[in-house]
């Protein structure tokens, strides 16, 4: 070990570090690189052709598409306001179950 040591001093060191360098990436990419379809695939990862979105291309499909969204749209806008008032019901109904722990908190501590 000692023998290494001694001759891996000024211009050896160098070429040594200059090669780990060089090598080191090297050997990452060709260990990673590789075979990549075999060692990091998920099987059923990606969407099949059928599952995917298919982009409309003729003028009638756009139209179709269109129709689509805005009518998704429209009922959102519509379903809005009812969505909101249940929110706020639930968040009024939380406040008051709030303030009834801490009306029961206060009445355990006049107890004490």
């Amino acid at each position: 070990m000692s023998f290494i040591l001694r001759k891996l001093q000024g211009g050896n060191l160098e070429v040594f570090k200059f090669g780990l360098y060089i090598l080191f990436p090297i050997g990452w990419m060709y260990y990673f690189g590789t075979n990549l379809d075999e060692r990091f695939s998920v099987p059923g990862f990606w969407p099949t052709a059928e599952q995917s979105h298919k982009i409309p291309l003729e003028k009638e499909e756009i139209d179709r598409e269109l129709w689509r969204m805005r009518m998704v749209e429209a009922v959102r806008r519509e379903r809005r306001p009812e969505i909101e008032a249940g929110q706020a019901a639930r968040a009024g109904a939380q406040a008051e179950t709030t303030a009834q722990q801490v009306v029961i908190g206060q009445k355990g501590n006049d107890v004490n």
